[in-house]
């Protein structure tokens, strides 16, 4: 709808614009990150990301990590996740239940969602470098 003459020019431009072509549309797309499939795809499923904080850096000098990982994984699945996603050999693995919590700001109120969180400890001499 073209009230007072507004939106008129974009489609005269429209038409005048010429078409692109399809090289062009695929060197202006970003990237596609395409995972592994198999077992690594499930990997990525079990391990959703390592979770950077101030103590997990203290304790990395003890060869230990922390991941946040899908609520439903056992211990077994994110030992051998690690070992398959970082290469490295997995000594032992601690599972926390982070409870969800309620939050408040002046009026509103929400649910913060709770998650799982592990702690994997690695054999020694092994490592993993997570970009901070």
């Amino acid at each position: 709808m073209g009230l007072f003459g507004f939106g008129k020019k974009k489609k005269e431009e429209e038409k005048t614009k010429p078409a692109e072509t399809v090289g062009e549309k695929i060197e202006t797309a970003a990237p596609v990150v395409k995972l592994p499939k198999g077992e690594d795809a499930h990997s990525y499923q079990i391990i959703l990301r390592p979770l950077i904080t101030e103590k997990g850096g203290l304790l990395e000098e003890y060869g230990q990590y922390f991941f946040k990982v899908t609520k439903d994984a056992n211990k077994v699945e994110i030992k051998k996740a690690v070992e398959k996603l970082y290469k490295v050999r997995v000594n032992r693995v601690n599972v926390i239940s982070m409870p969800s919590k309620f939050r408040r700001v002046g009026e509103h109120e929400g649910k913060k969602l709770g998650f799982k969180k592990a702690i994997v400890t690695l054999k020694k001499g092994d490592k993993i470098e997570i970009a901070k």
